[in-house]
């Protein structure tokens, strides 16, 4: 065997890891080595992909000082002492995450303990890292000794590159990848999140299990795979097989009962088994396969999750708040809405606004039909959530995500305001959640110059910077797509005369001014069913706030 089998126990490992084939990686432009890693050309060389995984973390910018292997064999001997290994207790900050054994022989899995407690020496300023007993067990495999080992787990974790993330380290960035992870769910997993909402009290703490998914359930030989893009691409790939694994277990799964009392549970065991139904190429071509939100814009939104945890006040660990309990049953009442519809539609907002409780602003039952006092009331909020109720007892309404006091930069004109995140939706007759349309069918965007545009009720042409369809962020405003006026939907607009907002789907809603009347236009594009009736009378319209 090579220099790189000292920690393997070659009988647990997968035999075409064993290939002796003499490749060699030669390539150091980045496009073509992302391709390799994606096609897994290191894949069946233990000896390559150790090199290849050397290579690349060494390239890892870092902090001036990190630990490097010296280090290591200065401080193991004063750590450890005369300690056996398997009784050296994990440091608190891996939250009891379980070491994988993966394909370690005795000798591996005794030193993954010891380099984790000389990690833990060595950057006391982490707080939370339940992924390193996995990412040191998966490299242990693929080094020449401890020390080697050690060295590359601390230049992963001393990355001083804002733009590379690679292992959160803080309470804080773990949840607010959580919660990042829900929200990517909630927009491309819309029929496994619908199974979540029905099986789960808490839609967040099944979430909170994605990392676990892949630094802990998945097999070797897939976590591996994963490895080898992660390495090379970032952050963004774990996100990008999780919601696969997701896709692929509501997809098993589909129509059968669960096997254990826990959702979550039956998670774990489909994505350990998972070599029974998904090879590893075929799980990376579906994660490739989901056109995902920008590296840049998944940023925003981590950070837009962050600052709300921070806002409430979690930063560290601590018992979580179950989020359907948000919408409290002894202080939440609705005229047109009961407590389990408003918990369907918390579960469908986004995560850094499901921590709120819903706050009564406008009801039309209490305040009257006043499209001033619908703004007066509804002005200085941000997001509010519209609810319908039609004399025909039909039921829909709109999660707005920007405040109403930004209808005034288009003067006396109508114009139209709000981010992607803005949707609306049905519950009575049935439920249904429609994106806003360009989110969902990309291909129906094209670019402009960049100019203000204003619109008039009846139709709309939005105005667009260059950005390229497949790059669509929720904090995105309207005026960076040209739609065509026939499928356009856009967000929101209000002025004296009406309001109007835009939904996903061809779907859109206008309410005429005294708050009594409202029709709907529904684009058959994509055969779903209407928002409502096509001209309606309102029997109830409420608006909804965010309260901390």
């Amino acid at each position: 065997m090579d220099e790189y089998s000292r920690f393997v126990d070659w009988d647990k490992m997968d035999v075409s890891a064993q290939s002796q084939d003499t490749k060699e990686l030669t390539c150091t432009d980045f496009h073509e080595l992302k391709q390799l890693a994606r096609q897994g050309y290191w894949a069946r060389n233990h000896s390559l992909r150790a090199k290849v995984y050397h290579k690349v973390i060494s390239n890892i910018p870092c902090r001036t000082v990190t630990p490097d292997a010296n280090v290591y064999r200065d401080i193991v001997g004063k750590i450890i002492g005369k300690r056996s290994s398997s009784s050296l207790p994990l440091p608190e900050f891996v939250d009891n995450s379980l070491i994988p054994t993966y394909c370690l022989n005795a000798e591996g899995i005794g030193a993954v303990r010891k380099i984790i407690l000389c990690i833990a020496n060595q950057f006391p300023d982490i707080s939370f890292c339940p992924a390193l007993p996995s990412v040191t067990a998966l490299l242990l495999h693929y080094s020449k000794d401890e020390a080697e080992c050690f060295e590359q787990v601390c230049r992963i974790l001393a990355c001083n590159d804002p733009s590379k993330r690679l292992i959160d380290q803080t309470f804080l960035a773990f949840e607010s990848s959580c919660m990042t992870f829900g929200d990517l769910v909630n927009k491309y997993c819309q029929a496994a999140h619908k199974l979540m909402v029905a099986v789960s009290e808490d839609v967040l703490e099944v979430y909170s299990d994605w990392q676990r998914w892949l630094f802990g359930e998945l097999p070797m030989a897939y976590v591996a795979r994963v490895f080898d893009v992660f390495l090379v691409e970032g952050y963004k790939v774990l996100y990008r097989v999780a919601l696969a694994l997701l896709k692929f277990f509501h997809k098993v799964r589909a129509g059968q009962p669960m096997e254990s009392d826990s959702i979550q549970q039956d998670i774990r065991a489909f994505v350990r088994d998972i070599a029974k139904s998904v090879s590893p190429e075929r799980l990376l071509e579906k994660a490739f396969a989901i056109r995902l939100f920008s590296r840049k814009e998944i940023q925003l939104l981590q950070m837009a999750n962050e600052k709300a945890l921070q806002q409430k006040g979690i930063t560290v660990k601590q018992k979580r708040q179950n989020v359907h309990l948000a919408v409290h049953a002894e202080n939440f009442k609705s005229e047109i809405v009961s407590v389990k519809e408003m918990r369907d539609i918390w579960s469908w907002i986004p995560e850094r606004f499901a921590l709120c409780q819903p706050l009564l602003l406008f009801t039309t039952l209490e305040h009257g039909c006043s499209l001033s006092r619908f703004y007066s009331h509804s002005e200085g909020h941000e997001p509010t959530l519209l609810l319908i109720k039609t004399t025909a007892k039909e039921v829909c309404g709109a999660y707005l995500s920007t405040d109403w006091s930004k209808r005034r930069r288009g003067g006396n004109k109508l114009s139209f305001f709000g981010t992607g995140e803005c949707f609306v939706f049905r519950l009575q007759p049935e439920v249904e959640r429609y994106e806003w349309v360009i989110i969902k069918h990309p291909e129906l965007a094209s670019t402009g110059s960049e100019t203000e545009n204003h619109a008039q009720p009846a139709s709309s042409t939005l105005s667009s910077s260059s950005v390229p369809s497949d790059r669509l962020s929720p904090f995105l405003a309207a005026r960076h797509f040209n739609l065509p006026s026939k499928t356009a939907s856009m967000f929101m607009a209000g002025s004296s005369e009406c309001i109007i907002v835009g939904g996903g789907d061809g779907q859109a809603l206008y309410l005429d001014a005294d708050l009594n009347h409202g029709r709907t236009s529904h684009c058959n594009t994509f055969n779903n069913q209407p928002l409502c009736s096509e001209s309606f009378q309102i029997s109830i319209l409420e608006v909804w706030g965010f309260r901390d």
